[in-house]
């Protein structure tokens, strides 16, 4: 057992992502992610299922072309799909990817 405080920890830029991945196995990857004020997530197509929990903030995501808000302590969770998001304010969240079996952990998110 591992327990982690993602309150409490520091992210890295989108551009050192994977810095920020704290927990890896073959099944799942746990990463946090910040966006500043203003900040997007680029339009990437992800392989697996994927978990969006908002920690602290607001983010608009678009998954497959639907666009859904998302509030502190709301997640929001995928199949495969194509996704972007884009925040005004800033926002911290902690993504996690699920492999399939068509698919291995990607390092997009």
């Amino acid at each position: 057992m591992q327990i982690f405080d993602i309150k409490a920890m520091k992210p890295y830029p989108y551009e050192e992502r994977d810095k920020n991945v704290f927990y890896k196995t073959d099944e799942f990857k746990a990463r946090i992610i910040e966006l500043p004020q203003g900040g997007k997530m680029p339009t990437c197509e992800m392989g697996s299922h994927v978990i969006f929990f908002v920690i602290e903030g607001t983010v608009e995501i678009n998954i497959n072309n639907q666009n859904a808000i998302l509030k502190e302590g709301q997640c929001v969770i995928s199949e495969p799909a194509i996704f972007s998001m884009k925040t005004e304010n800033g926002v911290k969240m902690m993504g996690i990817q699920i492999a399939n079996e068509q698919s291995k952990i990607p390092s997009e998110i």
